[in-house]
């Protein structure tokens, strides 16, 4: 086994070094014997010693053409999960650079979650997250899986399954996005061979026996090509494929068809030396045979995501059967093969990066956008599934420009790729200068056009419409953020009317310093935030009174305390009083005068229930005044002789009028439904007013009552609607 070990060394050696001449070898070979040393004694489930793992995994990354601290990490990627070194000894001993890598790839196996699904979702996290910042944290990850795959015989048949399928829908969608075809290949037929093996032993059996049929049949075309590119001058080197096992499986699936009713399980590739080379190939191959109708695709002028460039044509054979032919350049071929490591890029320094321009790798910046607009681990991993792993379409702007969108994609889904702005403002749609549903599902090469208005606002119904999670994210994120403001406006109103009701002057705030103490001691960020809490009802507006009290200068004292001093020393005084009066009419009884009519105060109308005072008025009486009335403060320290006790004569009942102010946050329905509710109370609504100003409802209303408790009752079951803010009596005008 050791003689493997060493065979396995060398051959990692031998290809960094054809790789890149100036590459440290002394520094693979350090830490190769660092994780030797710490593998010591442990042993796969095939019984080899478990160093060979890291070894296989060093050289797939050292055949991708990855850097030597990429190798390195290869072989310390276990290190920190099954041995007792951690990241900061590796930072330590091999730099920042290497204890990264290994961070990014190492499970979260000490992560304290309340299931393995959970902790499973948390390691996918944290491996996206780390390959936005370094795309070789995936491709060791893809490395390690790649050979726990070649090796997965050794495990029982249900672990088998699980990898297996976790391979698939996993790590076979990052290889195709990396543009690693030879990596993903390989891992779809691993999984198709644990997954399915009837199916898979079955294609494997069936294709083999027509190998020798099928050799003959692609040795003929490649005659026939050769022969017809020499006569235009085009050099070309032709091979070609079956098709794999994972594809035609697929293709049968889909199409419902067996093996022998399909035709194109072969591919004949054409690598020549430039992109004019290709389109004049193809112009021979289209001359030699009949190409199927929407069977051809330009991947030069529009490469995928992946970096992926090639020309692929279908075309009726010698035979009457189809076949594909890929033409493409040496260089794209590198890269279809090797995705991003063929763009690696090694430093004078002797580190390296991968080129960061944006049309190849733009796709890695979504990565972290997602993780913030994502509500939780499931969500994040959902939104890669179907915004990076899906079959894609390309669509066009109007200015040219081509947009990669998953298959099912809407305009919506399109208008939230160009910017939030154009999806927040959409208003409909064309495609290809037709007027479209908003719900149209996009096909390749479409001419989209997005109609907008500046008075438009986007429509919660389009979460479901929207096929990226990417658009739906920013729809859902306006209406928080309306909302926000909504509730921050609802919960500020909800503070004063509690300080105003508890006596507090509002009209002098505490320093922001405090007000962000405060919000600190609650568990918020900022004072905002606090009102949002109340207005969204998770903070009790009571819990923040009481917090914030203290913070407020008392009111001044009512206008009812003033008063009360006041008669309360012309009681003192000894001053003779009359008999009592009691005006029949009206249901008041006044100390000390007789024979005085008396009317009620316009401005306060007050209610059986109510404090009141009398005001004697010259030539009209006694006016009935609420002792909280605003009209009656400036006489009071002038004219203290004009003010005299009154009270209510309980035996009498008498109908009386009440203003209500009623603001509420502005909806459909919201002003019927407080007049149905007073109605239902058997009580006489005699006039109402409405306004509407900056998204809310202003009502007043005059009804007519017999007593305060009437008035008070009906005053809580207006608040009891949903978004109204304040209600109260209107004391004064």
């Amino acid at each position: 086994m050791m003689d493997e070990a060493s065979t396995l060394f060398k051959q990692i050696l031998d290809t960094v070094y054809n790789n890149n001449p100036n590459a440290d070898l002394e520094l693979i070979e350090e830490v190769y014997r660092f994780a030797e040393d710490l593998h010591k004694g442990q042993f796969r489930k095939s019984g080899e010693p478990y160093i060979l793992h890291p070894l296989n995994v060093a050289l797939i990354l050292a055949q991708l053409g990855l850097d030597e601290r990429a190798v390195c990490a290869g072989f310390l990627h276990d290190v920190v999960e099954d041995t007792n070194c951690n990241q900061f000894g590796l930072a330590d001993h091999f730099g920042e650079d290497v204890a990264f890598l290994v961070n990014g790839v190492t499970k979260l196996s000490k992560l304290e979650c309340n299931s393995k699904e959970e902790r499973q979702l948390e390691s996918y996290r944290k491996m996206f997250l780390s390959m936005a910042e370094d795309v070789r944290v995936v491709m060791i990850k893809l490395a390690d899986r790649l050979h726990n795959m070649r090796t997965l015989k050794f495990q029982s048949p249900e672990k088998q399954k699980s990898i297996a399928q976790e391979t698939l829908e996993i790590y076979t969608p990052i290889a195709n996005r990396l543009g690693i075809s030879k990596v993903k290949w390989e891992l779809e037929d691993l999984c198709l061979r644990y997954l399915e093996p009837e199916q898979y032993f079955d294609l494997v059996e069936r294709i083999s026996m027509k190998r020798n049929e099928r050799e003959e049949y692609i040795q003929d075309i490649i005659r026939k090509l050769h022969m017809e590119l020499d006569k235009v001058g085009v050099k070309a080197e032709i091979s070609g494929r079956p098709k794999h096992f994972y594809s035609i499986y697929n293709k049968m699936k889909k199409q419902n068809k067996d093996l022998d009713e399909l035709y194109d399980l072969i591919a004949v590739r054409l690598l020549v030396d430039s992109v004019s080379d290709c389109y004049a190939a193809l112009g021979v191959v289209h001359t030699l045979w009949k190409p199927l109708p929407m069977r051809f695709k330009d991947y030069i002028a529009m490469p995928k995501a992946n970096m992926y460039q090639s020309l692929h044509t279908t075309v009726i054979g010698p035979l009457g059967e189809p076949f594909e032919i890929q033409i493409r350049t040496y260089e794209m071929h590198h890269t279809a093969e090797y995705g991003i490591a063929a763009h690696w890029i090694y430093k004078e320094s002797g580190g390296s990066e991968i080129s960061k321009d944006s049309s190849q790798l733009s796709w890695l910046n979504q990565l972290k956008e997602m993780q913030n607009e994502a509500s939780n681990t499931q969500d994040f991993i959902d939104s890669l599934k179907i915004d990076l792993f899906s079959d894609t379409v390309f669509v066009y702007s109007p200015a040219g420009e081509v947009y990669e969108l998953p298959v099912g994609s809407c305009p919506l889904d399109f208008a939230y790729k160009v910017h939030s702005g154009v999806g927040n403002s959409c208003v409909g749609a064309k495609v290809n200068k037709k007027i479209v549903p908003l719900d149209y599902q996009l096909k390749n090469g479409d001419l989209v056009e997005i109609l907008t208005s500046k008075q438009a606002k986007p429509n919660l119904d389009w979460v479901n419409i929207c096929k990226t999670s990417q658009a739906r994210n920013k729809i859902k994120s306006w209406f928080k953020k309306e909302g926000r403001e909504e509730n921050l406006q609802r919960g500020r109103d909800l503070l004063d009317a509690e300080l105003k009701k508890r006596g507090f002057d509002i009209s002098v705030l505490p320093k922001p310093e405090r007000l962000v103490d405060l919000s600190k001691r609650m568990g918020y960020s900022s004072w905002d935030d606090v009102c949002v809490g109340i207005g969204n009802a998770s903070l009790n507006v009571l819990q923040v009174f009481n917090k914030l009290k203290d913070e407020f200068p008392k009111a001044q004292p009512k206008v009812e305390e003033t008063l009360e001093a006041m008669l309360s020393s012309k009681a003192n005084k000894d001053i003779k009083k009359k008999s009592p009066v009691k005006s029949s009419s009206e249901g008041v009884i006044v100390e000390g005068l007789d024979g005085v009519p008396i009317r009620f105060a316009h401005c306060c109308k007050p209610l059986p229930g109510d404090a009141i005072v009398g005001y004697i008025t010259r030539g009209r009486g006694v006016t009935i005044h609420h002792r909280d009335c605003p009209n009656i403060q400036g006489s009071l320290q002038s004219e203290p002789d004009r003010y005299v006790i009154a009270y209510w004569d309980t035996s009498d009942v008498n109908v009386y009028q009440v203003e209500v102010f009623v603001e509420a946050i502005d909806r459909p329905k919201i002003t019927p439904e407080v007049m149905a509710l007073i109605n239902d109370s058997k009580v006489h609504i005699t006039a109402i007013t409405s306004r509407v100003k900056a998204g809310k409802t202003y009502m007043n209303i005059s009804i007519e009552v017999q007593n305060l408790d009437q008035v008070i009752l009906m005053i809580d079951k207006i608040k009891s609607i949903r978004d109204v803010l304040e209600v109260k009596r209107t004391i004064a005008d």
